[in-house]
């Protein structure tokens, strides 16, 4: 993007003024160079968002932030219902709370080194990737709906895991006011067999280093520790999730005129917080992160499983479960007053800093652990939410990389073979049912995702705690 296009307020911070139908300034967070990097979708879709009814304070973007539907990947918006504000299913994104957990291990890298391979084999025997990949468990209607309305305590109730984990998972592994009733029966279908998979594109299951720490009393309330290994989990929920968004975009356009909504892009599509429409959307994707939370949850059962197979002595303990692709209902202060708002992270995390009274007790000193995806060839980050940034970005953090090239353009430039073999040269090793998939999600297809989280960390939005890179990915 073309810096010109902004008001320069600070290194870190770009800024769109007001005009047209925009309510809001837009305000971008990124250094000049991941600024330039960015598509000028971007700008566009800052700026739709902005004007959007009820919108508060600023429609923002985090410095990992790419084109998306409807809204930026990295977009971040808050809306009031009380002023008419909205809730839109293109500002949550169809992976419904897509996430991450991480696990400490108690190993350190050289008990891993010894099995690796054999680690890797039973990871991806485990636990079922790919497209349209499906599991052992099958759910019949009813269980389907526990499922919904319980989330990861369905999961723990099942067998899978214990309840130390939950203390470990936003909103204490179950999101509250989800409405079975609210998802349809295709959405359901998709779901029965496809609890406790992967999936594809960028998802993954990866064991990683603890390569370096940055802020020890943090770390330290997080069980992380340097030459430590961790395993982290990134996917969501899957075909249910997909479904949702597709049939809300769908009524939310055509109910618009109803409720004198003069979207600037179809694929923003939204409806009045207080509608038919937009609490059966609530509902609904409450629901999906109920899925995404359960899914997450018995992946770590299914992980504990191939490494109890492989190296017993490993003891995988729950550090913490975070998605983003969601719209929750918070507290924030704007204008110095305190408000109760529907935020919107699509492609960004929550980072609340410390203090805040949801936090788990062994995290309220240091502030939220955030989980940084990278890519299965460079380091994930894991970060803590600060106070500055629950100012600045209604307590709001990056989620990765973000994409540098689109998929199509990856495929033209690498092969999956010439991936997988040049990061076994690098002791990384990959297991995937789909070489197309590996290609299409190379590290070279992302940004620089050392260079987003010092964007995010200067910005003070959240900070650094700990780099971890790959030993083991297996890929979606």
């Amino acid at each position: 993007m073309d810096p010109s296009l902004f008001e320069h307020r600070s290194d870190l911070e770009w800024v769109i003024e007001p005009r047209g139908r925009m309510r809001v300034p837009g305000l971008l967070f990124a250094t000049e160079e991941l600024l330039r990097a960015m598509d000028h979708k971007v700008y566009e879709q800052v700026v739709n968002v902005a004007s959007l009814p009820g919108i508060q304070k600023a429609s923002l973007a985090m410095p990992d932030a790419h084109w998306g539907y409807g809204f930026a990947v990295g977009g971040v918006a808050a809306f009031d219902p009380e002023e008419g504000g909205v809730v839109s299913a293109g500002g949550v994104g169809f992976d419904i709370s897509c996430g991450v957990r991480s696990l400490t291990t108690g190993l350190v890298r050289a008990e891993v080194e010894e099995s690796k391979e054999e680690l890797a084999d039973a990871l991806f025997r485990t636990v079922p990737a790919g497209v349209g990949s499906t599991g052992g468990i099958r759910l019949g209607r009813e269980e389907l709906d526990r499922m919904l309305l319980g989330g990861a305590r369905w999961a723990v109730e099942q067998g899978f895991g214990g309840h130390e984990d939950l203390e470990r998972v936003e909103e204490d592994g179950r999101m509250k006011d989800a409405r079975a009733e609210c998802v349809s029966d295709r959405a359901k279908t998709r779901m029965r067999d496809e609890v406790g998979t992967l999936g594809s594109g960028n998802h993954y299951l990866e064991v990683q280093e603890v390569a370096e720490i940055f802020d020890s009393p943090a770390a330290g309330a997080y069980g992380l520790r340097e030459k430590e290994v961790v395993v982290s989990i990134h996917c969501g929920s899957r075909g249910l999730g997909h479904q949702i968004g597709t049939e809300a975009l769908k009524e939310m356009l055509a109910a618009a005129p109803r409720h004198r909504l003069a979207l600037p892009d179809r694929e923003l599509a939204s409806a009045p917080i207080h509608s038919p429409e937009g609490e059966r959307y609530l509902g609904a994707m409450r629901a999906a992160i109920n899925v995404a939370l359960a899914n997450r949850q018995v992946i770590t059962h299914l992980a504990r499983a191939a490494f109890a197979e492989v190296i017993p002595q490993a003891h995988l303990r729950l550090l913490y479960d975070v998605s983003h692709n969601t719209c929750k209902v918070e507290e924030h202060r704007v204008g110095g007053r305190g408000k109760t708002l529907y935020v919107h992270r699509k492609g960004a995390t929550r980072a609340w800093g410390p203090g805040h009274p949801d936090l788990p007790e062994a995290f309220r000193a240091v502030g939220q652990p955030v989980l940084v995806g990278g890519t299965m060839g460079t380091c994930s980050y894991v970060l803590a939410g600060t106070e500055t940034g629950m100012e600045a970005s209604f307590g709001s953090a990056c989620h990765g990389a973000g994409r540098g090239m689109s998929r199509h353009q990856a495929l033209k430039q690498w092969s999956g073979r010439q991936v997988v073999d040049e990061l076994k040269r690098r002791g990384i090793l990959i297991r995937s049912p789909s070489l197309r998939g590996v290609a299409e999600e190379a590290p070279g297809a992302y940004k620089d995702v050392t260079a987003v989280v010092e964007a995010t960390h200067r910005a003070g939005l959240a900070r650094r705690v700990a780099r971890l890179v790959p030993i083991v990915t297996v890929k979606g």
